[in-house]
């Protein structure tokens, strides 16, 4: 396989589906001309013309909009927020519209949209740019929520987000779109809802997903120096959450840190924590940890940022709190 970064895997799958079929087309700021943001949608303009790769005003709650209403009459919008940060300037279109219509309608109109872009914090960009809002859509019915957190697993996930039938969050992130990962030349999907055991292990079973799980593969690394040794699950889709492959895990280890860069209070780990204690207490030789970031904004300051955010040496802790060592 070939070694691709992170933006070009996006813009891959973007670009073969728009292929594909032609109700597909690509509408944000700074998508076409300035070959997006973060270069995620390069030489797409060229190829696609500007009817199919869009450029928009700074108004998210517009082309949010446009994009749910062309849905509705048969049309399969990718939206681009610059961060999803400014998805909360259009989050009625999503949270009102696109993931309740289906039901409102009596199932008349599937709503075949995907809103893309980068969350959580990517260095000094201040509280407001520093958010995570995984746990804020997973709470929502009717919307599915993807981060991935390699180039391969957000090419094959992408895919399969843009011929969903209904509304998809693709959540990806600032500080990951120049990554490297090996990616098939050949066709792939890859199913929505399905956890990847990146690391399999014996000792506790780590559950992490996008950028953050970066420092559980730190953290497995120096555990591994010390005979401890750490199963890693990839959730990859937050919701529909893969339940069975992380109670199976946990059910051979029997110990399980989970790792989420977003608030502590009712995110994903808190939701993980729940289905781990009522479907397989009996099977846990110690209480759960999560790790998450400090309950107040994003600080500016790098020092602060640092201790802000959970990192390799958090989760060595955690490890080792559940192994009673």
């Amino acid at each position: 396989m070939r070694t691709i970064q992170f933006r070009e895997a996006v813009a891959e799958a973007m670009s073969e589906e728009m292929r594909r079929d032609d109700s597909i087309y690509l509408m944000g700021e700074e998508v076409a001309e300035y070959n997006g943001a973060y270069k995620a949608s390069k030489g797409m303009l060229d190829e696609f013309g500007p009817e199919r790769v869009i450029d928009t005003p700074i108004a998210e709650l517009g082309f949010a909009g446009i994009g749910v209403g062309s849905a509705m009459n048969g049309n399969r919008p990718i939206i681009e927020f610059m961060t999803f940060n400014f998805s909360l300037v259009g989050i009625d279109q999503i949270i009102n519209n696109a993931a309740k219509m289906r039901q409102m309608s009596g199932g008349q109109f599937n709503i075949p949209i995907v809103f893309r872009g980068p969350t959580g914090s990517a260095g000094q960009l201040g509280a407001t740019h520093s958010q995570a809002f995984e746990s804020w859509y997973a709470n929502t019915p009717g919307l599915k929520v993807i981060v991935p957190s390699n180039p391969y697993d957000a090419k094959g996930l992408l895919k399969a987000a843009i011929r969903d039938d209904d509304p998809v969050i693709f959540m990806e992130s600032e500080q990951m779109y120049g990554d490297k990962g090996e990616v098939p030349e050949d066709e792939y999907v890859i199913e929505i809802g399905k956890a990847d055991i990146k690391r399999e292990g014996s000792d506790v079973t780590i559950v992490s997903f996008g950028k953050i799980i970066k420092e559980a593969y730190k953290a497995a690394d120096k555990l591994a120096e010390e005979d401890i040794s750490c199963e890693i699950i990839d959730l990859r889709t937050v919701r529909p959450m893969d339940h069975d492959a992380i109670l199976e895990s946990v059910k051979k280890t029997n110990r399980l840190v989970i790792l989420e860069e977003a608030w502590p209070f009712g995110n994903v780990a808190t939701e993980i924590t729940y289905q781990v204690q009522s479907k397989a207490f009996d099977y846990l030789d110690a209480p759960i940890v999560k790790l998450n970031t400090a309950d107040t904004p994003a600080p500016y300051s790098p020092v602060l940022l640092e201790e802000w955010l959970p990192n390799s040496e958090d989760v060595v802790k955690a490890v080792k709190k559940v192994m009673y060592k």
